[in-house]
């Protein structure tokens, strides 16, 4: 670890899947932030030189042996800590505090009281709402501690060390269920640690550059494009990085929307003056995908065909080293902990993990650590067209994880005419940028209607919606009825097949946005 250009506050991970959204939160009051394993040394804090740290949350409980801990030294180190849900817990014990698992569980939004504004609750009102999600709390503070906030099942909601600059949340600042979050943690960042806010995208930008070309040097790089957001502001970047030294492949897998190869391949001979290669892989992905319906099968199975694919069009290009991919941190976050935490693995990803051994490049990764509206900011302070900064996010298996079940040419067919109505109506409504991704889903059952006086036994189209800030948590968007009614007669009439749409009204959590 090395110090970094400008100030920066470090998130100390220990397994929440809100790590990365803390570090987005302070990214967001331009104080550049950065996620550390629980295992982190005093001494590599001290080469990283932090204004703060934050102490994640998490899921495992200190009342148990053998759970996520860091250094105990760290909280002697004379940097302003904040410790948040298990962070609060784990500090506020190392320092002195009785932990217990709580009688009565709080899970969800909360109302809480301030009965003192110190530093951290500064400018709030006296009751705000937040978001609580824990089984364990503090029962008994030592006499250096304060107690700043409580609810009706936690007494000690926010608390504060009197001589140490330690606090200590209950609840998630960093979710948007807690409204007053920004202001608690713009408290800590600006009014504790004595931030400066010296840091913005566009020093990211610059700083992604310089580190492109001091990893690459004069080698070539090739990314794999799939017209989405996230690869095009790849190449966007690393070509501003390299120029000419960049080669960009685009692989039809047969399993992407409807006109999507020609879309993609006419916005990059528009925007970019790069060298790219088109690839028609239609066939070998469906015959491999033949008789499969376990969706992580599917995932493999794609994963693997599209390494083979690249091997062989990389081997028309020479000397290249290194690959580029537009990987996000929701990404990684849901398959792999990716800074030495405990984070459990939700789904795997087909562009996270094994991909850069078995194609035989060194990995260049420049957005990793972004969430997807940090992405289009990118995109847009490098100057790339609005269609395809706002482009709703497309997973990589493509229509593959839409089709629950097995993949066929007429099941795409179908979700594929029915994906572009569903989006073509969104569009013209108005709503498409106000929604954080669309898309239909066929489902594995038939269903029994009535189609010009006959009885038919035919398909099931569900329609998906979400509003989202970070991919991380979703809501489902209250599309209006008299458009959601126009969606499902268009699709039952102009799609071949299909005799009955559906709506999802799930929110993430529980589900996921996908359906597989």
């Amino acid at each position: 670890m090395h110090k970094e250009a400008h100030e920066i506050v470090i998130v100390i991970d220990f397994g929440s899947q809100y790590s990365h959204l803390i570090a987005r939160r302070i990214r967001e009051q331009n104080v550049y932030s950065k996620i550390i394993s629980y295992k982190v040394t005093p001494d590599e804090i001290r080469q990283l030189n932090p204004k703060g740290i934050i102490l994640s949350g998490g899921p495992a409980s200190v009342s148990v042996k053998d759970t996520p801990r860091c250094d105990e030294k760290i909280l002697f180190m004379n940097i302003p800590i904040l410790g948040i849900c298990y962070g609060l817990q784990l500090g506020s014990q190392i320092l002195g505090a009785k932990i217990k698992p709580s009688k009565n569980r709080e899970y969800g939004r909360t109302n809480c009281t301030i009965k003192d504004h110190s530093l951290l609750l500064d400018s709030l009102d006296s009751n705000i709402n937040v978001w609580m999600s824990h089984g364990d709390q503090v029962i008994e503070l030592p006499d250096d501690f304060q107690s700043l906030a409580y609810t009706e099942n936690c007494p000690y909601a926010a608390v504060r060390h009197k001589e140490k600059d330690f606090y200590g949340v209950q609840f998630h600042p960093e979710v948007t269920h807690t409204p007053s979050g920004n202001q608690i943690l713009h408290n800590f960042l600006f009014k504790i640690c004595h931030c400066s806010g010296d840091w913005s995208m566009s020093s990211y930008i610059d700083r992604a550059i310089k580190e492109i070309q001091e990893h690459v040097g004069k080698e070539r790089v090739i990314c794999g494009l799939s017209g989405g957001v996230d690869s095009t502001v790849t190449a966007a970047l690393i070509y501003k990085a390299i120029g000419s030294k960049l080669a960009c492949i685009f692989v039809d897998n047969g399993l992407l929307r409807s006109n999507e190869s020609e879309r993609v391949i006419e916005a990059f001979k528009k925007n970019f003056k790069v060298d790219l290669h088109f690839v028609d892989a239609r066939d070998r992905f469906l015959n491999r995908l033949s008789g499969v319906s376990d969706p992580e099968q599917k995932r493999k199975i794609i994963g693997h065909e599209f390494i083979d694919v690249f091997k062989e069009e990389s081997k028309k290009l020479a000397d290249i080293k290194y690959l580029a991919q537009g990987t996000l941190y929701p990404d990684i976050i849901e398959s792999i902990s990716a800074h030495g935490g405990p984070t459990a693995k939700i789904k795997s990803h087909h562009n996270v993990g094994a991909l850069p051994a078995e194609l035989g490049f060194e990995l260049v990764e420049p957005l990793k650590d972004l969430f997807k509206d940090e992405v289009r900011r990118i995109g847009s302070e490098l100057g790339l067209p609005d269609d395809i900064i706002w482009r709703h996010p497309f997973p990589g298996p493509g229509l593959a994880i839409r089709i629950i079940g097995e993949v066929t040419e007429d099941r795409l067919k179908i979700l594929r005419q029915a994906d572009d109505i569903m989006i073509q109506e969104i569009k013209t409504a108005g709503l498409y940028k106000e929604i954080g991704q669309a898309f239909a889903v066929l489902l594995p059952v038939s269903s029994v209607g009535v189609m010009g006086d006959e009885r038919t036994y035919e398909n099931v189209i569900a329609l998906r919606a979400v509003e989202t800030l970070d991919f991380m948590t979703a809501d489902w968007v209250r599309l209006p009825h008299d458009l959601l009614a126009k969606i499902s007669n268009r699709i039952i009439n102009e799609v071949i097949g299909v005799n009955r749409v559906v709506y999802d009204i799930s929110s993430k959590p529980p589900s996921t946005i996908e359906w597989e």
